[in-house]
Order: C-alpha cells, then structure tokens, then sequence
C-alpha cells in the first residue's frame, strides 16, 4: 500500500519528465496547406502522368486485340482536397476527374488485321488517399503509411478507320481491362510517390548539423506530430551544442512556447532555452573570448589606461613603454531574457589589463568585473535566424576593494565605448550567418513578423516555393546502384562538413 501510494505522488512528476518541452515550435496552419497542395497538386500530376500500364491483349470469338504502348496525354483534377485530420493525418482527395489516354492497337478479325492508335479518356476518377505522419528513429518528420483508394466511373475508347463499326460492338472487352489496368496503377504510384519522393524532400530538413567551426544545433522532433483540423503542430528539440562536446545534454527548465495564432500560414516559437543553448554551447566551446593588444588597443584609451594606472606603470621602470594587453573574458554562459517589451541577453566578464614588455613576463595592472546587458534584435530572412546585438548597460567593478572600483570609475565610459565600436561589431559578424530554421529545401519563409511573449517569442511568415518538389527531388534522387566488383581501393570520403 505504501509503494502503490508513492507511485501515485511520483505519477505527475513523470508524466512531466517524459514530456520535454521544445526549444522550438513549428506550426502549419490550414493557410499553409492550401499553399502545400498547389505545389502537391502539380507533383501528383507529374505523378500521374508517368503512370505505366501494362500491355492489355486477349480473345473474344474471332476477335483478337493488343493494346501497348500506353501512354497519358493530358490530366484534368480540378476538384481536389488537402486537409488535416486529428490525430495525425493529412487527407488528400481528388474527385471526379478526368485522364486522357492513347495507346497503340493491333486487332485482328477474321482476315482484317489493323493497327494503328487510339485515343481514350477515363471519367469520374476519384482518388482518396491518407498520409500519417511520425516521428522516425532519426527524430525527422516521415510519412510512415498511405492509404489509397482508386476508382474509375467511366471510359470512352475512340476508334476510327474502315472497321470502326465492329470496333465500336467489341471496344467493350478493351475499355474494360483499360480501366481495371488503370485504377489499379494509380495508388502504386501515389505510394511510391510519398513513401519515397515526398519522404526524401522531409531528408532535406536539417536534424543534427554543424552551424559553425565550434557549435552545433539539434533539430530532432521530440514526439510525434499533433495535428488537429486546422493546424500540425512540431515540437523540436531546439539545443545547440559544442563540436567537442557532441553528446552533451543541456536540460530544459524554460517556459514551453505556446502558439494560439492561425492567421498566418505558418509559425515558428522560440524559447529563452534555445538561445541560451547557443550561448552555452560557445562557453563550452571556449570561444566567448577577446584580447586586444598593442596597436589594437584605441589609442585614447590607451592613454587613459597609462594615466589610470600611471604609478603602477611607474614603479615597473623600464617597462613604462610596454605594449598594453586586454583579455576580455566571459565568466559564465550568458542568460537569454524574453519579455513581451523586447528581448535581452545578460552577460558577466571580466576583463584584464597587462603591460607587456618584450622578452618579459607580463605584468597585470587591474582584473575588473563587468556585468552587461545586451538588448537583441531577433528576426528572419530566407530561412536563417539571425541575431542583432546592441549594448544597452554596461557597469565594471574591482574584484579587489571598493576603492579600487571608485578610481576603475574614470574607466566606465571610454570601456563602454570599446565595446561599442571594436567588440560589439565583432560579436555582430559572427552572428550574421544566423542559424537555418527546420524547413525542407525548396520552402522560404516571406512578410516575416516577430513577436514578443512571456519566456518565448515567434515569427509568424508565409510561405514560399522557390524549389519546386519536383526539382528537389531530382536533385536528391539517389543514382542508380552499380554492380559490385572487388576492389582494394577504399571509398571516397564524404565531403560535406555540415552534415552529422
């Protein structure tokens, strides 16, 4: 009875446990599949149109007839349907559509033998087919089944020539196979087109990659889609990492993002966590720090720091000339803060001052604190995240006494501007290249719009192709498999750097 009674104490800590919250969030709405199933509509066509029907050939009476060559000429799917469906599933219908055909005949009737082609039509095609979704072993968004049913209402088979009549009494044998031949090529293909087409553009999304020479981003969907009538909702792991540290874990105590919007076409939520998941991964990877020596010191700062520190400077006599040294060091992983007035990122450094003479070793003159906050203009272009860092406050204090802080005062504003001009743009070129968001190739984000909340802000955007499906695929389809020789010579190593 105890051990039933803590296991119901300790239930919802792990029903919390087992549900991470993402770092980022991806929402499709309905807007968005209406603008999917035009680019989807063309690729089903496409699809439709490569149909291959085996030859048709039988025997009736005197009557024998081959049809090869079979071939569409022309589609026509104006009603047709792409929409969510819980739990999910995304439902794709066609209806009462129409396919041209034209195929080559060989018929033989008593002593009449003809060839020649014939031109078909099949009317009132309905298609109806079902896609789920998952989550695969990779953490990658997969179509994991189809359902499809295919079905024909009627077929018209034209035949000219001297034996048009008698072909019109027997064309029945003909259009009937043509259509069971049909019908049954249609969900083959739209199955072959989804489970392995459509599934190698979802390859294109970025998982696991390398976002720099010292970090890398974790992508992995943390559960299976949630798709309700009117939206697909993905939870993304959303850490970054350092290239050392590949396998280090970060855990997530930040507030989970909330998407309510609809109105745009999609929308993409970011957490404090994955911001501070960059800024972590930096720290480990050792990089958040800066040194300016010599004659990239400015120089009025330099003789600032000379009078500061003029009788330290002194009584180190030969070294008055030395070239000064400053060490900029971050001294613990910055803290990302989102609020719904904008977003800002607190960082605590220290920073070192030395004189430098030549052949010696170097003297420190002062280590001071520094505690800054940094006001960061988040915002979207293309498909990269970028990152716009502004300095905002900035406050620098001995570690030694307070004395010491009352002279370090002098060196407040002349500091702030040093890292106003020489620091902050550097910091800026590093996070211009900015971070891809999760979205297949071919697919850009356009009228990108950020808001602020509470812990966690979004972009809403549209969407736009500037690939079509048909092209990416093409571009990732794999090469057809040479046969196998035994050969010493090893393998080519892969040349993308970027790919985990």
């Amino acid at each position: 009875a105890a051990s039933s009674c803590c296991l119901l104490l300790l239930l919802p800590w792990l029903v919390m446990a087992s549900h991470s919250p993402p770092g980022c969030k991806i929402r499709i709405t309905s807007k968005g599949l209406d603008l999917v199933k035009q680019e989807g509509l063309r690729f089903v066509e496409q699809e439709l149109q490569n149909i291959t029907v085996s030859d048709l050939h039988g025997k009736e009476g005197q009557f024998h007839y081959n049809i090869s060559q079979v071939k569409v000429m022309d589609l026509q799917l104006a009603f047709s349907d792409l929409h969510f469906q819980p739990q999910q599933h995304l439902v794709f219908n066609i209806n009462n559509a129409s396919i041209s055909l034209r195929f080559r005949r060989q018929l033989l009737y008593w002593f009449f033998y003809d060839i020649g082609s014939i031109n078909a039509s099949a009317d009132g095609v309905h298609i109806h087919t079902v896609l789920q979704l998952a989550k695969d072993e990779a953490g990658r968004l997969k179509i994991s089944n189809i359902t499809c049913n295919a079905s024909i209402a009627r077929m018209h088979a034209g035949f000219s020539g001297t034996l048009r009549k008698v072909y019109e009494f027997l064309s029945t044998f003909i259009v009937t196979g043509m259509r069971f031949l049909l019908s049954q090529q249609i969900c083959p293909s739209l199955e072959h087109a989804s489970l392995v087409l459509l599934n190698s553009v979802l390859d294109t999304v970025p998982v696991r990659n390398y976002v720099d020479e010292h970090i890398g981003i974790d992508y992995s969907l943390l559960r299976d889609p949630a798709v309700s009538t009117d939206t697909l909702d993905l939870d993304f792991k959303g850490m970054f990492f350092p290239r050392a540290r590949e396998n280090q874990e970060l855990e997530n105590h930040a507030v989970e993002p909330v998407i309510k919007e609809t109105e745009r076409m999609v929308y993409v939520a970011f957490s404090e966590y994955f911001f501070d998941s960059a800024m972590h991964a930096y720290f480990q990877a050792g990089v958040l720090a800066i040194e300016l020596q010599g004659e990239k010191v400015p120089k009025d700062l330099e003789v600032l720091l000379r009078a500061t520190f003029f009788g330290t400077i002194f009584m180190l006599s030969p070294a008055v000339d030395a070239p000064l040294r400053l060490v900029l060091q971050v001294s613990a992983p910055p803290r990302c803060i989102i609020k719904p007035s904008g977003t800002s990122v607190s960082v605590s450094a220290f920073l070192n001052i030395s004189l430098v003479p030549p052949g010696r070793p170097a003297v420190q003159l002062s280590s001071m604190a520094m505690e800054t906050k940094l006001n960061a203009k988040v915002f979207l272009q293309g498909k990269a995240l970028r990152v716009q860092l502004d300095l905002r406050r900035f406050r620098i204090y001995s570690k030694q006494s307070a004395l010491e802080s009352l002279a370090l005062f002098s060196l407040q504003a002349p500091l702030k501007t040093l890292l106003q001009l020489t620091i902050m743009p550097i910091i800026n070129e590093r996070t211009k290249k900015g971070v891809q968001i999760p979205l297949p190739e071919g697919m850009d984000f356009t009228k990108e719009v950020v808001t602020n909340h509470a812990g966690f802000l979004t972009v809403g955007a549209d969407l736009h192709f500037s690939k079509g499906l048909r092209e990416v695929i093409e571009k990732y389809r794999p090469a057809p498999t040479a046969p196998a020789y035994p050969s010493s010579r090893p393998a080519e190593p892969s040349t993308d750097t970027h790919q985990l």
